[in-house]
Formats: structure tokens, sequence, C-alpha cells
């Protein structure tokens, strides 16, 4: 285990490396890993942090709930030390209200990248930032024990933090709407269901799971996983012809490079 090495650990958010496996842990269980700005910032710094050689990242977390959301303190009218509290955010010009959000979903956006496979090892409650954390995964394995919800619009907002895209494209329009309006739980069979969830197993089995999926997707050649992530990532804003096209082009860069007449 020499390659093992941590590169962070702040404000709940720990990033460590082993070989090409990269695991960002929530790892504040006392608080069932409620979010904050802090965390948020943590999050798109392990997103920088990640060293090239890393091709699977998994997001999991202490404790008996992946995230409880966002941290009720960010409702109080001073909010968090040191950051404008939800009030203030209101108060400012569009664009600094625009900015602020914008650096929030930051720590969100990375996990899609088209180099990396991440998957989310999901236990408990994942609610609200919790559930949008785990859908900016690209896969999602939960414990029998999962209950998601999105309770902002119960709030009076919207989830903000880039969940709403990857949520209707695995659940379909209808059922998004019907999760977020009225803010009930999904449990794992019907997250298994519906495709929320690629796999369910039993809380014990959470981790050996997803070290299997992980090693599985380990064992494809790194850039053809690549080049098929990026053909499916395009495949929803593509029309039949354009995916045609794509799949041609993809696949005479992999003959080339596995030919040895690359560029």
């Amino acid at each position: 285990m020499a390659s093992f090495t941590s590169l962070l650990d702040k404000d709940g958010v720990r990033l460590t490396v082993d070989d090409a496996i990269a695991t960002v842990t929530l790892t504040n269980p006392a608080k069932r890993n409620a979010q904050s700005p802090a965390l948020w910032r943590a999050l798109a710094e392990a997103g920088q942090l990640l060293p090239g050689t890393v091709r699977v990242v998994v997001l999991r977390a202490e404790g008996k709930s992946f995230s409880a959301g966002l941290d009720r303190q960010a409702f109080t009218p001073e909010g968090f030390d040191g950051e404008p509290s939800f009030i203030d955010l209101a108060r400012g010009s569009d664009a600094e209200l625009d900015t602020a959000i914008a650096e929030y979903q930051d720590g969100f956006t990375w996990w899609r990248r088209s180099d990396i496979v991440s998957i989310a090892a999901v236990q408990g409650h994942a609610i609200g930032a919790g559930f949008q954390l785990a859908l900016a995964c690209d896969l999602r394995v939960v414990a029998d024990d999962v209950q998601f919800a999105m309770r902002e619009t119960g709030l009076g907002l919207v989830p903000d933090l880039t969940g709403t895209h990857p949520l209707v494209g695995l659940v379909g329009y209808a059922r998004a709407l019907e999760i977020c309006a009225t803010g009930r739980f999904v449990q794992a069979e019907e997250a298994q269901r519906t495709g929320l969830a690629n796999i369910a197993v039993p809380a014990d089995q959470l981790d050996d799971t997803v070290g299997e999926l992980a090693a599985a997707l380990l064992a494809a050649p790194r850039d053809a996983l690549i080049e098929t992530k990026s053909l499916l990532q395009g495949a929803a804003g593509r029309t039949y012809e354009e995916q045609r096209v794509a799949e041609r082009a993809a696949q005479g860069r992999r003959l080339r490079d596995l030919a040895g007449v690359g560029d």
C-alpha cells in the first residue's frame, strides 16, 4: 500500500489516492455529514488535486448517513461564520448571487469528467444537497437502508447543486417532478428499479461491492472507457444520426491508436 496517499483532509472532506483509485470521504458523521459552503469548496479542491493517474473516484461517507443535506445553520440569520448568509446573498446583485451559487456548484461538477468514472457509495439518509452529491457521480451503489429525498422545494427553494439534470435523465421528468415536489423518501428497491441506483446491497456489503465495481472499471483500457463515457454522455443531446457520426469518429480514433497510426 505504499502508493496510498492522503491529499486533503479539511472541512469534512478527505481525499486519498491508491494507485488508479481515489476516494473522497465525508468525515463528519456526528452531524450526519451535513453540508456547508466550506465543505463544497473542499469538494471542489479535491477535484483539482486529483492526480492524472486516477481513473476511478469513489465517494463515500462515514457513519450511518451519507449526508443529511444542508447544515441547518445556513437558515439562521447569521448563517455560517465567515460566510455570507442566505439573506446577505439575497440582498446582493443578480451577478453576485449567480457567482456565489456557481461557486457552490463547483464541488458537484467535476465528478462527470470524461477521464474518470465516479461511484457514490450511499447509505442511510441522502437528503437535499446529499441527494444531489450522489447524483453528481456517474454511478450509485446503495445500501438497503438508503433514503433519498429532495427537500428543497418544500423549503421554498429549488435543487440548485446540479441535481436536476441527472435526476431527470435517470428517472424521467414525471417521476423527478413528483420526487422533488413532494420531498418524499425514495428507498433502495425503488432506487434500483427506476435506475437511480445501479446496485442495492445489504449495508455490510457496500464497501466490498463498490471495490468490485471499481476493479471491473479498471479492467477496461483507459482510452476506450474515456471514449465510451463521452459517447454515452453526449447521446441524449444528439439525434440518432449525429450519434452514429460520433460513434464512427470515436471508433476511428480507437482503431488508429490500437494500430499505432495515430495523429
